[in-house]
C-alpha cells in the first residue's frame, strides 16, 4: 500500500544502526557565536536507520563528523504549532540527513545504491512522519514547509527553467495570499470596501466570506505549483489562515527582544521604562474602572 494513503503506522521502520532494535538518538547540544549572540545546534552521536517502501534503509547521518542538526527546522513563533521535538523528531533528523550538503541540491546514495534527490527526500520525511504517527495535520503543514524550502533552493534533477518556474509561482502565491490578507483585514473592519466577496456586508458575513476567500484564493495559486499543487494549496491556506496569529506572535517577540536588549546593556533605563509602563497601566485602570463607581 502507497505511504500517500495507507493510514497506518509502522514505527519498527525507524531503527538502530545495524540492528533492529528501536532507534537511540543521542545528541550533543552545540553552541557557536558570541556572548551575546548564541546560535545553538546539535551533532548526532550515533546513526539511526529508516527502511523506506520504496528506497530501502536509508542510514543518517552519512557523516557523523560534520552532520550538524537545528532539530526540527521550525521559527520561534510557529513553535507553538510544531516543536522542535516530539513525535516527528525521528523523520525530522533523517530527512536533514538526506539533505545535509545544502551548498548546492543535494543526493543521497541509500545503503541499497538508490539516489535520492531532494524531492524525493522530502517524499520520504513525509512517509516517515506518517509511520511515526505525527499527526495528520501537522504532517501536511511541515511537508509542505520543506516543500516549499526545496522550491527555493532547487533539486539536482531540475533544469534552471524548471526551478525558476516552480520559484515564481511560489513566491506570487505567498505575495498575493499575503497582500489579500491585509485587504480583508482593512475590508473586515471598513476602512476599504475593495475585496469581492467581503463587501460592504454586516460583520458576520464579511468574515465568513474573509474565510471562504482565504480557502478558495490559496486554492487556485496552489495549482500553479503544478506537481507540487498540494504543497501550495496547504501553504497557501496555511498562511491566509495564521496570518493574523503570526503578526501578532512577531510583535510580540520583536517587544520580548527589544526588552531583553535593553535589560542586557542599560539595566537602569529597563527599570524607569517598567515603572513607567505600571505606572501608566495603573492610571490607564483607575479612569477606566472610575464611571463604573
Amino acid at each position: 500500500m502507497s505511504p500517500w494513503t495507507s493510514v497506518r503506522p509502522e514505527p519498527e521502520r525507524f531503527h538502530d544502526e545495524g540492528s533492529a532494535d528501536p532507534p537511540r538518538i543521542v545528541l550533543e547540544r552545540v553552541e557557536s557565536g558570541d556572548v551575546h549572540r548564541r546560535t545553538e545546534s546539535f551533532r548526532m552521536l550515533h546513526r539511526i536507520a529508516y527502511r523506506d517502501r520504496e528506497y530501502g534503509d536509508l542510514l543518517v547521518p552519512a557523516d557523523l563528523g560534520s552532520f550538524e542538526t537545528d532539530l526540527t527546522s521550525v521559527p520561534t513563533i510557529f513553535t507553538w504549532l510544531v516543536p522542535r521535538t516530539g513525535r516527528h523528531l525521528p523523520p525530522a533528523l533523517l530527512h536533514d540527513g538526506l539533505v545535509h550538503d545544502r551548498s548546492e541540491p543535494p543526493t543521497y546514495l541509500s545503503v541499497e545504491g538508490h539516489v535520492l534527490d531532494r524531492v524525493a527526500a522530502d517524499r520520504v520525511f513525509r512517509a516517515a512522519m506518517r509511520d511515526t504517527d505525527t499527526g495528520p495535520v501537522r504532517s501536511w503543514l511541515v511537508w509542505s514547509a520543506v516543500t516549499l524550502s526545496t522550491i527555493w533552493h532547487g533539486s539536482a534533477s531540475w533544469s534552471p527553467a524548471r526551478h525558476l518556474r516552480y520559484r515564481l509561482a511560489a513566491l506570487a502565491t505567498v505575495v498575493v495570499v499575503a497582500v489579500l490578507g491585509v485587504l480583508a483585514t482593512l475590508d473586515l473592519f471598513d476602512v476599504i470596501d475593495d475585496v469581492p466577496w467581503m463587501g460592504e456586508r454586516s460583520f458576520a458575513t464579511e468574515l465568513a466570506g474573509g474565510l471562504a476567500g482565504a480557502v478558495v484564493v490559496p486554492l487556485l495559486l496552489g495549482l500553479t505549483w503544478g506537481r507540487f499543487a498540494i504543497a501550495g494549496v496547504v501553504t497557501g491556506v496555511a498562511l491566509a489562515v495564521l496570518l493574523h496569529v503570526t503578526v501578532v506572535l512577531a510583535l510580540i517577540t520583536l517587544a520580548y527582544q527589544a526588552a531583553e536588549w535593553v535589560a542586557r546593556r542599560t539595566p537602569v533605563a529597563a527599570v524607569v521604562i517598567a515603572g513607567v509602563v505600571i505606572a501608566a497601566s495603573l492610571v490607564l485602570v483607575v479612569l477606566l474602572v472610575g464611571p463604573f463607581r
